[in-house]
């Protein structure tokens, strides 16, 4: 299940080094769906318009949050083959 988190503005123009980030301009609204925890720590991921993916937490603003409950998920091989 997805849950929309909160809701941010970009401080700055963003472009990803592939395809797996969402780009955004200065001033945009974005939206976190995921915060990442371990190695990760310093990527949300999230969409800005249709497009969906990974971005530096620092460049956002946080203006209006919809949930504070964070729920931790593992994510090991054999979850993700459960799921699917």
């Amino acid at each position: 299940c997805t849950v929309l988190m909160c809701r941010g503005k970009a401080m700055k123009d963003f472009k990803g080094p592939d395809c797996r980030f969402v780009n955004f301009k200065k001033g945009e609204a974005v939206y976190v769906y995921y915060k990442l925890i371990g190695k990760s720590t310093e990527l949300w991921a999230g969409s800005v318009g249709s497009d969906f993916g990974y971005f530096p937490k620092d460049l956002l603003e946080i203006n209006h949050n919809y949930t504070v409950e964070e729920l931790e998920l593992p994510t090991d091989v054999s979850l993700i083959f459960y799921l699917f």
